[in-house]
C-alpha cells in the first residue's frame, strides 16, 4: 500500500462554511463529513475531483494555487498552456493575441502542453505490445482517475499504463531544450495553467514520480481573466510570431475520445467521475470483458469541463474540434520536439503505482475482518435511510466511521429517538449530540 502523504489542492474555509452538506452529498468517494457545523475532509479518501467545489453554494471550498508573484524568482518563466485554455476564447480572438497577452503578463516562453502527444501515442502502442496480458490498459492522463483507482478500485491499479502524460513530457522537454541553450536550470520556472484541482495535487505530490518537473501551478480561471483583460487593453498582434498550429491529434487529446480514437483494439472513452466509477465497478466484477484500452476522465467533456474552466465546456469542445479539423489540412506543429524524441523516450516511463485503499479498515488483516463484521452488525440496527443527519453521507459510511472510532452510534437520529423512548437518552443529551454535528448556532 502507498502510505506517503498526498497533497490536496481543495481547501475548506471554516469562516465561510455553514455545514449545508451539499459537498458531502456529491463527493464520489465519501471523503467529507459534517462536524461542529463545518465540512471536514477525510484526506485519505479525497481524489481532488472538484465535485465539492462546484456544489458549495457560498464558495467555502476553494482551490489553492501558487502565488503569481512566484514568477519573479525566475529569469526564465515558462507557461505550459493546454489547448483548452485558448479554446475558451471566442473565435474573434486569435491564438496570437492570447499568447501575446500571456507574455505581457510576465512569462518569457510559451509551450503547448500537447506537443508530446505524438510521441506518447507511439509509446502507448508499444506498451500494449509489451503487456498483452494486461487488459484493459488504463490511460494515465487524468490524475483524479488515477487516485480514484488507488483508493476505491485498488485491484485495478496494475492496469494503469506506466507512462507520463503529455504535461510531464512537455515539462521535461522544455527544461531540456533551455538547458541545451546554455540556460542555468536554477533560473527556469515552469508554470502550468491548470483546469482542475487534481492536476495541482498531481504536481505537488506526483504518483509514480519522485518529483515534478513543474515549478508551480496557476489556476486557469485566474489566468484567463488576467489574459482577457490584457487583450482588451492591447489588440496588437504584430509583435509576436507563433509556431504552426498543433496537429489535430494534439488539439483533441484533452477532449473525450482524444486518446481512445487513436489506440488500436477495442478502446472506450468514458468521462464524468460517476460514470467512470460505475464502469470500473462493472469491470472489477468482471461484468465487462474484451476491452483493450480505457480513456477515463473525471470531468464531463474531459478537461473542457474542468472546474477551473470559465467558458461553457461544449463551446470549448466545439472550438477545439473546429481547430483540429483545420489542422488536419496542414502540417501539425512539432515545435522542435522531434529532435528530443530519443531523450524523451528514455524517460517516458513512470514508477509502479501502488494502491491506497480507502476501504481498508485496519492495517492488520485480522483486525480489519473484525471491524468489517462489526460494521455489518451496526448496519442491521441502522434505518438505512441515508438521511445524512449523522454527519456522514450514508449509513454504510457511518457504520465504517463507528468501527474506526470516528463516530458514535448515538449520532444516528433514529437511534437517539429510540433511546429517548426507553429512557436511555435524555432529550437534552440528544440535542447536545446534534449540536456537536451541526453546530451550536443551528439550534
Amino acid at each position: 500500500m502507498e502510505n506517503r502523504h498526498f497533497h490536496h489542492a481543495l481547501r475548506i474555509s471554516e469562516e465561510l462554511c455553514y455545514g449545508c452538506s451539499h459537498c458531502m452529498n456529491v463527493c464520489p468517494t465519501e471523503a467529507i463529513r459534517i462536524r461542529n457545523g463545518k465540512a471536514l475532509l477525510y484526506e485519505n479518501r479525497c481524489v481532488d475531483c472538484g465535485k465539492c467545489f462546484m456544489a458549495c453554494p457560498v464558495k467555502a471550498i476553494y482551490i489553492d494555487q501558487d502565488d503569481f508573484s512566484r514568477l519573479e524568482a525566475f529569469k526564465y518563466r515558462i507557461a505550459l498552456v493546454p489547448s483548452i485554455f485558448t479554446g475558451q476564447f471566442p473565435e474573434a480572438i486569435s491564438r496570437e493575441q492570447v499568447y501575446e497577452a500571456i507574455l505581457a503578463s510576465g512569462f518569457t516562453h510559451i509551450y503547448e502542453v500537447e506537443l508530446g502527444t505524438g510521441l506518447l501515442l507511439d509509446a502507448i502502442k508499444g506498451y500494449a505490445q509489451q503487456h498483452p496480458g494486461k487488459k484493459p490498459l488504463i490511460s494515465s492522463f487524468c490524475p483524479a482517475v488515477i487516485r480514484l483507482i488507488q483508493v476505491k478500485f485498488p485491484a485495478l491499479v496494475g492496469n494503469i499504463m506506466l507512462l507520463k502524460p503529455p504535461l510531464d513530457i512537455t515539462a521535461l522537454y522544455c527544461r531540456k531544450q533551455l538547458t541545451d541553450q546554455g540556460i542555468n536550470p536554477a533560473e527556469v520556472g515552469v508554470f502550468y495553467f491548470t483546469p482542475c484541482a487534481a492536476k495541482i495535487a498531481a504536481i505537488k505530490s506526483p504518483v509514480g514520480e519522485d518529483y515534478s518537473m513543474i515549478t508551480g501551478v496557476i489556476n486557469m480561471d485566474f489566468i484567463y481573466n488576467k489574459v482577457k483583460l490584457q487583450i482588451m487593453k492591447d489588440r496588437n498582434t504584430e509583435s509576436i510570431t507563433t509556431n504552426p498550429p498543433l496537429s489535430g491529434l494534439a488539439e483533441r487529446w484533452t477532449l473525450t475520445h482524444g486518446e481512445a480514437d487513436h489506440v488500436e483494439g477495442r478502446s472506450l472513452a468514458i468521462d464524468e467521475i460517476h460514470n467512470v466509477m460505475e464502469f470500473l465497478e462493472r469491470l472489477e466484477n468482471e461484468e465487462i470483458t474484451d476491452v483493450d484500452f480505457l480513456e477515463l476522465r473525471a470531468c464531463d467533456e474531459s478537461c473542457a469541463g474542468g472546474v477551473l474552466v470559465t467558458t461553457n465546456r461544449f463551446l470549448v469542445t466545439e472550438r477545439l474540434n473546429n481547430e483540429a479539423a483545420l489542422s488536419a489540412t496542414k502540417e501539425g506543429q512539432l515545435g522542435g520536439i522531434e529532435e528530443y524524441y530519443p531523450y524523451l523516450r528514455r524517460r517516458i516511463s513512470i514508477q509502479e503505482i501502488k494502491p491506497r485503499s480507502m476501504m481498508k479498515l485496519d492495517e492488520n488483516m485480522g483486525e480489519a475482518m473484525i471491524k468489517m463484521d462489526k460494521a455489518r452488525k451496526i448496519m442491521q440496527i441502522l434505518p438505512l435511510t441515508d438521511c445524512g443527519a449523522c454527519g456522514a453521507p450514508n449509513c454504510q459510511a457511518f457504520s465504517n466511521d463507528i468501527v474506526q472510532g470516528q463516530a458514535s452510534i448515538k449520532q444516528c437520529i433514529f437511534v437517539q429517538k429510540s433511546r429517548e423512548r426507553t429512557g436511555e437518552l435524555s432529550s437534552e443529551e440528544s440535542l447536545s449530540i446534534l449540536k456537536e454535528i451541526w453546530g451550536e448556532e443551528k439550534f
